[in-house]
């Protein structure tokens, strides 16, 4: 059984530069939106289809910001690693499907919300390429 997950996940900011953060059903910390691609799939074609799962929006347009590993959130003794993409959207944005929680953080501030280790580093690197961020 492989120790590590591969993912393909969304990086989404409103047009005040708030990124969107979810919680699964049944955990405590929040992560980017995406997840697992089915066989055959590429990145752009399984983030597409997480994303109208998980969210009910369309995916526009997407740039690759990068790959980033981190241990896994959920899974104990697993590393989780992800293709991650500054990810543009259309449509109204709900939790649906294994989402039990929305919120909008602000990358150099997150607050308090409990966060993904995947999701500190990802943190770092928009950080990194918008400094005028923090």
């Amino acid at each position: 059984m492989p120790s590590t997950i591969d993912i393909v996940t969304a990086v989404i900011r409103d047009n005040t530069g708030l990124m969107l953060v979810v919680r699964k059903r049944g955990t405590t910390r929040f992560m980017k939106p995406g997840g697992k691609r089915e066989p055959g799939e590429d990145d752009l074609t399984a983030l597409a289809r997480e994303l109208d799962e998980e969210l009910g929006c369309r995916l526009v347009s997407a740039t690759r910001l990068g790959d980033f590993e981190a241990p896994a959130a959920n899974e104990p003794g697993f590393t989780v690693r992800a293709a991650t993409y500054l990810a543009e959207v259309e449509g109204a944005i709900e939790a649906r499907a294994e989402i039990d929680e929305l919120a909008w953080i602000d990358p150099a501030a997150p607050g308090a919300r409990p966060l993904a280790p995947l999701m500190l580093k990802v943190l770092a690197a928009l950080l990194a390429l918008e400094p005028d961020l923090a």
